[in-house]
């Protein structure tokens, strides 16, 4: 199972961000929900902080790219083996960033992934 962490995660159920939380949760995948929205997500609260995670082996963005560049450096220290790019958030500098790292970069949706079994 692939530990993910949510950058841009929200309670608020008509959202993407939400949806991913629920497919990854009853896909077994556990989650560490990160964003500016309090509340939880299938039983993890959301972190309002930028305290780095350990373990993680993807994040998938739901933060537009205009709000992506305060969370660079949290990305990188979380140090993913994968960065998801779901479809409005994709951001040529940050991909360029995480390749340069040896991040493995995807633009893709994450709720496709995990429905066609890619994720």
């Amino acid at each position: 199972m692939k530990k993910t962490l949510i950058l841009g995660a929200t309670p608020n159920s008509s959202r993407y961000a939400y949806r991913a939380a629920q497919l990854l949760t009853e896909n077994g995948h556990p989650i560490v929900p990160v964003g500016i929205k309090k509340g939880d997500v299938f039983g993890e609260k959301i972190l309002n902080h930028k305290q780095t995670q350990e373990d993680i082996h993807t994040v998938t963005l739901y933060v537009s790219d205009k709000h992506q560049s305060e969370w660079y450096d949290y990305i990188f220290e979380t140090a993913p083996e994968r960065l998801i790019f779901n479809p409005g958030t994709e951001n040529k500098e940050l991909a360029e960033l995480a390749r340069s790292k040896g991040i493995e970069v995807v633009e893709g949706c994450t709720l496709v992934m995990l429905n066609v079994g890619t994720f």
